[in-house]
């Protein structure tokens, strides 16, 4: 026992200045997670379900690769202080479960926390780093969601580098989700210590709602989330991405069109595109928007910018995203509670991207337009666009060269 302890302290001191790895999450992260529906309310069997729904439904061919098991799934602590798995949740064993999902072609994910409980009361990492990311590596970990509860006095980028180590100590590369929330600006300093990192608190599935948790904390709706993601688009890009929380399409009081106009949304911002629904339930409407493959094309673009706001005429938005090879997407937003038409006119005005200093000039160059729901060219940019847009829907494009 000696041995080993001598042998784990060396791996550490060796390797406790490694740099995250950079060869991961070059796109958003795509995948679903057990507590948008489920919270603490999920076992093996209900997990091996979701990851064949998975694959049945199409969602994995469509990009979803991770399989994330958020809060509730340690148990305590063994004599040496690794983390055990929750025995009631995993007869089986959470390595066999991690053994299924990869069978499946798909990847594991496992949340903990930097304090010494988890949101939920469970056994966090707070001191214990270094053994926690073994105990991921040895399960089969491919995606680490790290969040931010009972933290009271600790420095953020401090404790999130301090599991960024860990994770290079381990030596099995994991996506880094860095879940705290906003609240210490890391986009300012997260790109070198994690793959993604939250902006704001937990959405829920609502329009545009606040739910207050008894003053103890905020959820916000779709519309809160979104109007936070205002002035962050410079920090983003390949292997650093902001992250606008998980989908709530097909969940709570959203409607078709509102978990339509979510899901763009998300897709213009190059957010990570993290499902939450019960996929044992999901209507066709659900499983059609989660896995529109010309909308995820342009979350998924390898260029890798977030998309921004230019213009905002009454309740109508219209939102820029500038594309690999030249195209770009253009997405009509309609905020308000009545339908709009649009007469929008591609050549009265010139866009420029100030981060990328691109350019979208429908004067010198005629775009192709193919709208991305209803996967079809419809027209040239050589011609006035006129349609009209339901409430809380969108018009989503592609302007092709």
């Amino acid at each position: 026992m000696i041995k080993l302890l001598l042998t784990f302290t060396l791996v550490v001191t060796l390797d406790c200045q490694a740099q995250k790895v950079d060869s991961l999450a070059l796109t958003p992260p795509m995948g679903w997670n057990t507590f948008n529906t489920f919270a603490g309310n999920f076992n093996e069997k209900l997990i091996r379900e979701m990851a064949d729904l998975l694959v049945s439904s199409g969602m994995k061919d469509a990009g979803y690769a991770y399989v994330i098991v958020d809060d509730n799934w340690t148990g305590p602590r063994d004599s040496l202080g690794f983390l055990t798995v929750d025995a009631n949740r995993f007869p089986s064993g959470l390595k066999d479960l991690s053994e299924y999902i990869h069978s499946r072609g798909l990847k594991l994910g496992l949340y903990s926390d930097a304090g010494y409980k988890t949101c939920g009361g469970y056994t966090a990492s707070r001191g214990h780093e270094f053994q926690d990311a073994l105990v991921f590596a040895r399960l089969g970990a491919d995606y680490l969601k790290y969040d931010w509860c009972n933290t009271e006095g600790i420095n953020a980028p401090g404790a999130y580098a301090t599991m960024r180590d860990a994770l290079r100590a381990a030596k099995r590369p994991m996506v880094f989700s860095m879940c705290e929330w906003g609240n210490n600006k890391p986009w300012l300093w997260g790109a070198g210590i994690g793959h993604l990192w939250r902006t704001t608190g937990d959405i829920t599935a609502c329009w545009n709602c606040i739910d207050d948790h008894g003053g103890k904390y905020n959820s916000y709706g779709v519309m809160q989330i979104l109007e936070k993601q205002e002035g962050l688009r410079a920090y983003a890009g390949p292997g650093h991405w902001n992250d606008p929380d998980m989908l709530e399409v097909g969940n709570g009081t959203l409607t078709v069109n509102e978990s339509r106009a979510h899901f763009t949304l998300w897709c213009m911002l190059a957010a990570p595109l993290i499902a939450g629904n019960d996929l044992r339930t999901m209507s066709k409407a659900t499983l059609e928007i989660l896995t529109n493959k010309e909308a995820i094309a342009i979350d998924q673009d390898s260029l890798g910018i977030q998309g921004f706001r230019q213009t905002q005429p009454d309740s109508l938005e219209i939102w820029y995203k500038p594309l690999q090879g030249g195209d770009w997407a253009v997405c009509f937003f309609n905020r308000g509670s009545k339908a709009a038409t649009i007469r929008h006119d591609w050549r009265k005005d010139v866009i420029r991207d100030d981060v990328t200093m691109s350019e979208l000039n429908c004067v010198r160059r005629t775009y192709v337009l193919r709208d991305l729901w209803k996967k079809k060219r419809i027209d040239t940019t050589a011609n006035t666009l006129v349609s009209t847009i339901a409430p809380h829907d969108v018009l989503m494009l592609r302007l092709e060269k």
